[in-house]
């Protein structure tokens, strides 16, 4: 275990990062956002995240890099929802849409850390009306080092009154350390997907992926269709979408391959979206220019909206309660 420096936030605050590692992985991540830095396998010496150098890159840009996303992943409708028959009204930060629990998420504020040899454990407390959210929610996000990955928990407990609580993880993944994912080989365990509408809300119902652009089950490579004439390809630059995970409970979700390193996603979600980086840019770690495609996203997570749909799992905690939610990551040379 080690703990630096990695610069300071925009309240002036000093933020710290944090790095465990074993024989096979070496983990590193910051106390800012709960962030993930980098994830390095230690045989091939790649880091598969895209990420910066220090956190005014993190603080500065609005990709969520390696983020910790919160109270809600991804998109709610006109930013509002009912709960309990009280209606709140959340900030809106992405068209008339909430997006990643609002300009203030859980990955642009500060945590408490505690580390031991093999997690590093972040903590704070969401205050009730915290971007419009009912309640106050305790929340942790604990990483363990495995011998070949790491774990991602993330527990919400509900300390006054109902809430909504479904964190993700928003790393971008590149297992070549290439300027290029779209050789990539993907196998995703699903038969439905969602496609969005003109704002980036997923739609219900679910469509069937079979002889479909979405159809990763026997694995391609991500380029193979994401310049083919499918509409929801074309509006989103490549593929930005949900996918209904086929089962329950803690399974395997996805298998990416790149040239020398697989890596296998499990997670206890219902589903997951796939983002190809397809508007990212700017600049990274060591100058690598971050360009549309050169990094995917694997984010577990509820159907997008789901608190305001019906038929589907609401990401709903009771009062008293604790939601855990895991996500593992597992790394192979080839």
């Amino acid at each position: 275990m080690s703990v630096r420096s990695f610069g300071f936030n925009k309240e002036g605050e000093e933020v710290l990062l944090y790095t465990i590692a074993n024989g096979n992985i070496e983990l590193s991540v910051s106390n800012y956002g709960a962030t993930m830095v980098s994830l390095i396998e230690k045989k091939t010496g790649i880091d598969v995240l895209l990420g910066y150098d220090n956190v005014e890159g993190y603080t500065s840009h609005a990709g969520h890099l390696g983020g910790f996303i919160g109270r809600t992943a991804n998109r709610i409708k006109d930013a509002t929802f009912t709960l309990n028959g009280e209606t709140y009204n959340l900030e809106i930060n992405s068209k008339t849409n909430n997006i990643h629990g609002g300009e203030t998420g859980f990955d642009r504020v500060m945590y408490e850390a505690e580390e031991t040899d093999n997690t590093v454990t972040f903590h704070r407390i969401s205050k009730d009306g915290e971007a419009g959210y009912p309640g106050d929610l305790d929340v942790t996000v604990t990483y363990t080092l495995l011998e070949n990955g790491v774990e991602l928990k993330a527990e919400g407990k509900a300390l006054n009154k109902d809430t909504l609580f479904a964190m993700t993880n928003h790393n971008y993944y590149n297992l070549d350390g290439s300027d290029s994912i779209l050789t990539h080989k993907v196998t995703l365990h699903a038969q439905q997907y969602a496609d969005d509408d003109p704002d980036g809300i997923s739609v219900l119902p679910l469509k069937n992926v079979e002889g479909t652009a979405f159809d990763f089950r026997n694995g391609k490579e991500l380029g193979q269709d994401i310049a083919c004439d499918d509409p929801q390809i074309i509006q989103n630059n490549g593929y930005d979408h949900h996918w209904a995970i086929d089962g329950t409970g803690l399974r395997e979700f996805a298998v990416c391959q790149g040239k020398q390193l697989e890596m296998r996603v499990w997670s206890n979600l219902p589903g997951m979206h796939m983002y190809t980086s397809n508007f990212l840019n700017g600049t990274g770690k060591g100058g690598k220019a971050h360009t549309p495609h050169t990094g995917v996203c694997f984010e577990p997570e509820f159907i997008p909206n789901a608190i305001n749909y019906d038929g589907v799992v609401k990401p709903i905690v009771k009062c008293g309660e604790t939601s855990t939610q895991l996500i593992q990551l597992y790394l192979k040379k080839i």
